[in-house]
């Protein structure tokens, strides 16, 4: 007669799983807001949406990933700052919409379960959710027996946030003449990883523990920097001042998200020269010989979220970021033309 199988012969380790969520309770009990009901276990989180703050309120929602950025993460054992790449991917996009982040969910999914790890991703996750003001209400570990390496994993988001009706941003109310502002990227924040990793680890041969000089660490640390949270310095600006558009720059670079915020009879004229590209991008391009209009169409190039506003509005909003301690460049204008973006200055003159 053949041995008795179980689950955890199979591949997956009920008991591992219960562990990890013992890790991660406290992290994720940090996250909660008084909007959250209930506790950690149950089949779905809940949420009492405070109504009465709003004439008319819409809910807005995101989904994301972190990419092959994840890749890097496994060579090099570090696991503790793609959870917040996942939030950020989520909340930035909805804060694009005017909405304030109310909570997140994460879904985890592992070939097989390793508690710390798992502990490591997801309080990860919990920090940046703290951070962006939104709780983290629920999530799925998954332990898929054969479907990933051990070792390896995928992670998404989910986020819902909450918008007045009438503080919608949405490309209507872009005009021409209104000026673009640009709020710094940590780097080269979640997007692009398959190019960036043909370059540094196939063309270059590197392993990821190279000190480089020209960025003061390792090539593994620069390129594993978290994508930067944008919510606590754009929900003031969204609530004082009227922002025609915003623009997370993500997947696409310039020349594919900047027209998200626009109307099909607007463009735009970026001007290069406003801001000094950081050393990863310029170390990018140099080592894999991509076309400079490649780059702006794949990565931040060191602008990783855009505020549209008009003329008279752009100096006071720049005097409040200052005030607060906040890096601002003004970028470009908003012309008539056929829905498109042109960049000019920089490693685009003469072009």
């Amino acid at each position: 007669m053949s041995d008795k199988l179980t689950y955890k012969d199979a591949g997956v380790n009920i008991d591992a799983g219960n562990y990890s969520v013992k890790l991660i309770k406290d992290s994720v009990r940090a996250t909660y807001r008084p909007e959250v009901l209930g506790d950690l276990g149950g089949f779905g989180g809940l949420f009492a949406l405070q109504a009465g703050k709003y004439k008319e309120p819409v809910l807005v929602s995101g989904t994301d990933g972190v990419g092959t950025k994840l890749k890097i993460a496994f060579l090099l054992g570090k696991h503790d700052t793609v959870g917040q790449d996942a939030v950020a991917m989520c909340v930035n996009d909805i804060l694009v919409q005017g909405a304030e982040p109310l909570f997140f969910l994460d879904y985890l999914a592992v070939g097989k379960l390793d508690p710390e790890q798992v502990a490591s991703v997801v309080k990860g996750v919990a920090n940046a959710c703290k951070e962006s003001g939104c709780a983290l209400i629920g999530g799925e570990t998954a332990e898929m027996a054969g479907f990933y390496p051990n070792g390896e994993y995928d992670i998404a988001g989910f986020s819902v946030g909450v918008v007045e009706k009438s503080k919608v941003i949405t490309s209507a109310r872009v005009q021409e003449g209104d000026v673009l502002l640009g709020l710094p990227s940590t780097g080269v924040h979640s997007n692009g990883f398959s190019l960036v990793r043909k370059i540094v680890f196939e063309r270059q041969g590197m392993k990821g523990d190279e000190y480089i000089e020209e960025l003061g660490k390792t090539i593994g640390e620069e390129l594993l920097t978290p994508t930067r949270l944008y919510p606590k310095v754009c929900l003031p600006l969204i609530e004082k001042f009227d922002l025609h558009g915003m623009v997370h720059v993500t997947g696409g670079g310039f020349y594919d998200n900047i027209p998200r915020a626009l109307p099909d009879d607007l463009a735009v004229v970026i001007d290069d020269d406003a801001w000094e590209m950081p050393v990863i991008f310029q170390l990018l391009q140099k080592w894999g010989n991509v076309d400079w209009k490649e780059m702006y169409r794949t990565f931040n190039m060191g602008i990783g979220m855009i505020l549209i506003v008009s003329q008279e509005e752009a100096e006071k909003v720049k005097a409040h970021l200052s005030g607060a301690g906040e890096t601002v460049y003004t970028i470009g204008r908003v012309v008539r033309g056929q829905h498109d973006v042109t960049i000019k200055g920089g490693v685009f003159d003469g072009k």
